[in-house]
């Protein structure tokens, strides 16, 4: 299954629900994307520009990002970025293929 990265930030209103309810919010997220139909590997709250990172796998993006909407829609998170994410290993097919059609392509200006 495809495998999602997921980052973004909390609103202020979950901040404060947060201060006020001390949670481990993974299990929410998992329920989440599992009832989406995906399956949330690992839930980390990180510090810099976002505050939360999860990687999830999902059949599609459309489950991904249906989770995500989800989640925004609640009012919770902000600024959600999710991006697909390929192993080493599965990216040397991704690899493979960009190779067999590199001479399909043609550059701007070129001939």
């Amino acid at each position: 299954m495809p495998t999602f990265i997921t980052t973004g930030r909390l609103t202020q209103d979950a901040v404060k629900g947060l201060a006020a309810k001390p949670e481990d919010r993974s299990e929410a997220v998992g329920k989440l994307i599992a009832a989406a139909g995906g399956k949330l590997l690992h839930y980390y709250v990180t510090t810099g520009d976002t505050d939360f990172l999860l990687i999830s796998e999902a059949p599609g993006a459309d489950v991904a990002v249906a989770a995500c909407m989800a989640a925004a829609a609640s009012g919770a998170v902000s600024d959600v970025r999710t991006v697909q994410a390929w192993s080493s290993a599965e990216f040397k097919a991704v690899a493979a293929k960009a190779g067999q059609v590199i001479a399909a392509y043609r550059a701007p200006g070129k001939s």
